[in-house]
């Protein structure tokens, strides 16, 4: 037997033309507690060893609206090129309807490094550790949009006779994978105790690059593996293997991030250009 999907309506206030809906809040309130987040993690420079915080207070909150661009412009590009190139012909306007939905975590990730490599080169900051930074807080936005993903009722997962399985309206009425809840988990909340254990615990800050590259590892994995339960779009060609293309734009964040951590590892802890 399945659970029945909860039916909360994706818009949580309506005003007149104006709706609110709960996808952009998780956009909004996720940036904003990874903030308070960010800046928590900035005013304990025990954490950072021997090394001084890759930035100051100021320099945070410029670098939130940075951040902020490469979300909003990574995520609606990377959905555009990695799972709809097709509207580039037939409809290019559709590009920067953001209000219509679409927005891909690869997308938003690319992004966010191009931001942070921008801002860190017009302030001659080091990339390794503001990314570390960064990177510590990302499981927080994760957590949130895949709740909204849940509440929206989409990126549902496969055919299950799990007995936590759900049927989604918009689905059919085969049960399925609570595939947003998985990543939620997976991506948000396992993530997000790992990098703090890094972060809090471990000392691993005064080595730059090795939180990001807990992060970049840590999300490829879980999104790896749940891509293996979660319904690819019907639209996305059939891969070799078994593949998905977030299967396959996870795979480089993997090899990616263990360079990061080996990297860090094997560097002198604090050392670093600055």
């Amino acid at each position: 037997m399945a659970l029945p999907f909860p039916q909360i309506d994706p818009v949580l206030i309506q005003i007149g033309p104006l709706a609110i809906r709960w996808y952009a809040l998780a956009y909004i309130f996720g940036i904003l507690v990874a903030w308070r987040y960010a800046g928590s993690i900035l005013s304990r420079p025990a954490l950072w060893g021997n090394r001084a915080p890759p930035v100051d207070k100021p320099g945070l909150e410029d670098l939130v609206l940075w951040i902020t661009l490469g979300i909003i412009v990574g995520g609606r590009l990377g959905h555009v090129l990695f799972y709809t190139p097709g509207i580039l012909l037939t409809d290019p306007l559709e590009v920067f309807k953001v209000w219509n939905g679409g927005m891909s975590f690869h997308g938003g990730c690319l992004g966010v490094l191009v931001a942070v490599a921008i801002f860190v080169r017009r302030r001659a900051l080091d990339l390794f550790s503001l990314g570390d930074l960064v990177c510590a807080v990302v499981p927080i936005g994760l957590f949130l949009g895949r709740i909204a993903n849940f509440i929206n009722g989409e990126l549902w997962g496969r055919p299950t006779d799990l007995p936590w399985a759900m049927v989604f309206p918009a689905a059919g009425p085969e049960p399925r994978h609570p595939s947003q809840l998985y990543e939620a988990a997976l991506e948000g909340v396992v993530l997000f105790l790992v990098l703090r254990w890094a972060t809090h615990r471990a000392g691993l800050l005064s080595r730059p690059g090795v939180v990001a590259g807990l992060f970049f590892a840590g999300y490829g994995l879980a999104r790896i593996l749940v891509e293996t339960v979660r319904e690819p779009d019907f639209y996305m060609p059939a891969f070799p293997l078994g593949l998905t293309m977030g299967m396959i734009l996870s795979l480089p964040m993997v090899l990616f991030g263990a360079w990061l951590v080996r990297r860090g590892l094997a560097a002198v802890p604090g050392a670093g250009a600055r």
